[in-house]
């Protein structure tokens, strides 16, 4: 809410003349909150399910640029018994990178049945290995182009061309923040743009309140939030800028862009005073730092492991959803994308990610907040079974006929499997899912129809999955 006493009469002075967003704000939460209420409150409603589901919150672990699922979680024993034999022209795909001269390539690591449900987790994670009877994986993911930037914004917007809201910015819409002093959306990168653009994380023709706010790992985490209370000096000159905002808005035709813009800047004024705190964590305890893995010796590991336990911290403030992208360690923009040394490049993933994505998904756990926060871990694609040859350092190509991901807390069932790839792992075979599914289904789980969630533009009702999606209530544990 604004406060309006911050408007005060100076002793012996005049009264203060009032803008129109003080006049609302006196009534209201003001004029920019009264718009994006005024669509929230339209959308929320509509779109609730009744006696849905509990979560509250979604994780987004993107691991840009596609980890191999037959090294993870989809072991193929088939592949080491054959590898080096060409693929044949019977297995060439035409979405994946492929020809029939290509040969099969086993796995470098081995796979072990884990915890007492004994799902297949490959040695490449060992700490995921350790929280195998929380993970929900999908083995039967079915993409559209094996191309980063497109399958980037699927995987973000549900559709591969861009120009439409982020998975983050449709929760955000149709839910809101918990906590009016932080933004519904966070983004905590590494200050860079991955493969499809900023698009990933915008709001496209939603309100601009629902677009993601960067948040880096290394240096200043926000541009111009610094630590300290809000000055008077900052809400005086906050209110000179609304003012003439409103002044412009009058002359406009249409005014929801700039009542965003109104909104977004009261939101930037009152995260000076609360976003500091919550992305400090040098009050966490010694253990927790080091279940994290802010102790390691990598450095990129370092920034991941902060980068993590601020999500959770994020989300127990009230955050919506928080994403977390990787860490690029060889200038690379798709971090995953081992198109040769696999086996040394994969293992430098694994050791940044591994320890923290466990520890993510344990402390939530602790703290009694898995059950509220979803969890979802994964990139864009997955990668070939396949290789042109078998070298020393040889790795795996673009692959969209088969790949995994896997859900973690918020009502998902643990230490299952959903859907089956063939003995290679190059096409699925049995339940096929895409993402505008996971969309779905992650929805369902914070009690939203995803079919509801809708919003009017260029004279049609749009939504998150398009014409597409289902809840699968398989993976759902009631």
């Amino acid at each position: 809410m604004h406060d309006v006493n911050r408007h005060r009469r100076r002793p012996g002075g005049p009264p203060p003349a009032r803008s129109r967003r003080a006049l609302l704000a006196g009534s209201s939460a003001g004029f920019g909150m009264l718009a994006l209420g005024g669509m929230v409150g339209a959308a929320a409603p509509v779109a609730r399910r009744p006696g849905g589901g509990t979560a509250r919150s979604v994780v987004f672990c993107f691991m840009d640029g596609g980890p191999s699922h037959v090294d993870t979680f989809d072991p193929k024993p088939e592949l080491v018994r054959r590898q080096g034999e060409a693929i044949g022209e019977a297995r060439v795909s035409r979405r994946s990178q492929s020809a029939a001269s290509r040969v099969w390539l086993g796995s470098p690591w081995a796979f072990r049945q884990r915890g007492s449900s004994g799902l297949w987790v490959s040695d490449l994670l060992p700490c995921i290995a350790g929280i195998a009877d929380e993970v929900c994986v999908v083995r039967s993911i079915v993409g559209q182009l094996p191309l980063h930037g497109q399958q980037a914004l699927l995987t973000h917007t549900g559709r591969i061309l861009g120009q439409a809201p982020s998975f983050g910015a449709w929760v955000t819409y149709g839910l809101a923040s918990d906590n009016a002093d932080l933004p519904g959306y966070v983004v905590l990168n590494n200050d860079w743009v991955p493969n499809g653009g900023l698009e990933n994380f915008g709001s496209a023709y939603l309100p601009a309140t629902c677009q993601a706010t960067a948040i880096r790992a290394a240096g200043s985490p926000v541009d111009n939030i610094l630590p300290g209370a809000p000055s008077d000096r900052q809400r005086a000159l906050l209110d000179l800028v609304t003012a003439q905002d409103h002044r412009f808005a009058a002359q406009a035709s249409d005014t929801a862009a700039i009542e965003a813009l109104v909104a977004n800047q009261e939101t930037a004024f009152r995260m000076q005073g609360s976003v500091p705190a919550v992305l400090d964590v040098s009050g966490e305890p010694e253990h927790v730092r080091r279940l994290y893995g802010l102790d390691s010796d990598d450095e990129h590991e370092r920034l991941y492991a902060l980068q993590a336990l601020r999500a959770r911290r994020l989300v127990e403030a009230g955050v919506r959803f928080v994403e977390i992208t990787c860490p690029s360690f060889d200038g690379n923009n798709s971090p995953w994308d081992q198109h040769g040394q696999l086996k040394a490049l994969h293992e430098k993933n694994a050791r940044v990610t591994d320890r923290a994505v466990a520890a993510l998904v344990v402390d939530l756990k602790r703290r009694g907040l898995l059950g509220e926060t979803i969890v979802l871990w994964g990139g864009e694609m997955g990668r070939t079974p396949h290789t042109p040859a078998v070298t020393p350092d040889c790795g795996r190509d673009h692959h969209v006929d088969g790949y995994s991901m896997f859900l973690a807390g918020g009502g998902f069932r643990g230490g299952v499997t959903y859907g089956e790839t063939d003995d290679f792992g190059n096409a699925v075979v049995r339940d096929p899912v895409d993402i505008h599914d996971i969309h779905a289904t992650i929805l369902a789980r914070m009690g939203i129809d995803h079919e509801r969630l809708t919003f009017r533009h260029g004279g049609r009702d749009h939504r998150l999955t398009d014409v597409h999606g289902r809840v699968l209530t398989g993976l759902l544990s009631g």
